[in-house]
C-alpha cells in the first residue's frame, strides 16, 4: 500500500489505489511531520469521500513540487557510474571521487533551497557560462523532523559538468544556482521502504525524438539510504524535515549535453515520472 500526496495551489491531494481525496489540511509542513504519516493518512482518508474523475483531473492538472520551506541536501558518488563520470570531467578529480566512493563518509552538500526548486512540469536551467550540463534522476529522502525517511520523491540533480570538472572546488557553482533541481510529481508515502529492486530511468527527449535512455536500479547504490541520513543528521537540525537526494547511477556519456528545450523524463518504480523541459539561465 502506497500513499501518494499532491501539492495544488492552496490545496492538497491523497492518491491511494487510483482514488483522490481532498486533505482538509491547510499547512503542508505541518501535514508532512506527523510522527506517523502513513498510519495518520489512512485514518484521515477514511474521514473523506473520493473524488469524480473530472474534479481530481483539475487539481492534478496543476501539481506543484511537494515542497514546503524544506531544504534540498545531495549526495554524490553512490554509484560506480557516479564516480566514473565524475573522474572523467578532470584528471585532477581522479583521486578525490575514486577515494570518496569507498571512504566511510559520504559526499553530502547543500543543493536548493525551495523557492528555486521546480515542480512537474516547470523548467529547470542549464548555465549559460557552462558548455556541458546534464540532468541527473536521483531518489529523493524526505526526512520528517523527527529524523525519519517518512517518504520519497523523484528528484533531477542539474549539474554543469564543465565547471565541476575545472576544480573540485567550484563544485557549489555547477550544483547550487536558479532552477538546479526539480521535485515531484507527488511525496509518496509507502508502508514499507523502496526495495532494492526500484527501477530508475531516465529519458531525454530533443525535438520529439529520445536522444538518451538509460535505467538503474536501488540496488546499484553503494549506500544505504539510512547511511546517507545519519552522517547528514550528525551535524544539522531541521525543524520543518528536508530533502535528501540519493545519487545518481545513469550519466549520459561525455559527448552528450542538455540544450535548451529538451525534455527530461524520470521515472522511478510507483512514485511516477517527473517531467521538465529545459532552459538557459
Amino acid at each position: 500500500m502506497m500513499f501518494r500526496l499532491y501539492k495544488t495551489p492552496g490545496r492538497f491531494i491523497i492518491e491511494e489505489n487510483e482514488r483522490y481525496f481532498l486533505s482538509t489540511a491547510v499547512d503542508w509542513d505541518q501535514w508532512v511531520n506527523r510522527k506517523n504519516l502513513f498510519e495518520e493518512l489512512k485514518i484521515e482518508i477514511a474521514g473523506l469521500q473520493a473524488m469524480d474523475k473530472d474534479a481530481a483531473s483539475a487539481f492534478l492538472d496543476k501539481v506543484l513540487a511537494p515542497i514546503g520551506s524544506q531544504e534540498v541536501w545531495a549526495s554524490g558518488v553512490t554509484y560506480l557510474r557516479s564516480r566514473d563520470a565524475r573522474m572523467e570531467e578532470s584528471e585532477h578529480a581522479k583521486s578525490a571521487y575514486d577515494l570518496v566512493y569507498d571512504a566511510d563518509r559520504p559526499e553530502l552538500f547543500f543543493k536548493s533551497l525551495p523557492h528555486r526548486v521546480a515542480g512537474p512540469g516547470q523548467a529547470v536551467n542549464i548555465r549559460r557560462d557552462s558548455t556541458w550540463n546534464v540532468p541527473e534522476p536521483e531518489l529523493t529522502l524526505f526526512i520528517n523532523s523527527q529524523g525519519t525517511i517518512a517518504g520519497y520523491t523523484i528528484g533531477n540533480d542539474m549539474s554543469s559538468r564543465s565547471i565541476e570538472g575545472e576544480n573540485t572546488l567550484y563544485l557549489p557553482q555547477a550544483k547550487t544556482y536558479e532552477r538546479s533541481a526539480a521535485l515531484g510529481p507527488c511525496l509518496a508515502i509507502p508502508g514499507e521502504p523502496l526495495g532494492p529492486e526500484t527501477e530508475i530511468d531516465l529519458k531525454i527527449f530533443r525535438d520529439n525524438k529520445c536522444v538518451f535512455h538509460g535505467q538503474t536500479r536501488l540496488g546499484a547504490m553503494k549506500r544505504r539510504p539510512e547511511e546517507l541520513r545519519d552522517y547528514l543528521l550528525r551535524g544539522l537540525e531541521f525543524n520543518e524535515g528536508c530533502f535528501l537526494m540519493t545519487g545518481t547511477g545513469i550519466v549520459p556519456p561525455t559527448t552528450f549535453t542538455l540544450e535548451e528545450d529538451d525534455l527530461v523524463d524520470i521515472r522511478i518504480g510507483t512514485i511516477g515520472t517527473l517531467s521538465n523541459p529545459v532552459k538557459w539561465y
